[in-house]
């Protein structure tokens, strides 16, 4: 697997198609970090880390209101063939407002409202609405 980040992502984008109450993906410390930006946000309901088979994967409890998806759309911006970093000042706001981006920080992963708070860019992993 080249790019585990969008493989999260796809698998996350995929179960909230097919309604799924919840979905598993491999853990690493990156993915728990965004997961905590989704959850602090309120995309997700939260996860919780499991090891099955002496393999650890993450459980994440997607988030569902009125029956349909609160994630509408889940993309991911910077690649590893093309790596996207943005100073805070260019970074625009995701559907006027409603969605967020999620940046790599060198205070940590964190989404573009904490970075405006802390006054400092990075790289764009993903944008969320």
């Amino acid at each position: 697997m080249t790019d585990p980040i969008s493989d999260m992502l796809a698998r996350i984008k995929n179960a909230c198609q097919r309604c799924y109450k919840t979905v598993d993906v491999p853990s690493s410390k990156v993915k728990a970090c965004v997961l905590h930006v989704l959850e602090r946000e309120g995309y997700i309901n939260g996860f919780e880390e499991l090891d099955k088979d002496n393999r650890k994967f993450l459980r994440v409890d997607l988030r569902y209101y009125e029956g349909k998806s609160v994630i509408n759309m889940l993309d991911r911006v910077s690649k590893p063939s093309r790596r996207v970093y943005s100073k805070l000042k260019k970074i625009s706001s995701v559907f006027n407002g409603f969605g967020i981006y999620v940046l790599s920080t060198s205070k940590g992963i964190m989404s573009d409202a904490e970075a405006r708070e802390n006054n400092i860019g990075g790289e764009i992993l993903c944008k969320v609405f």
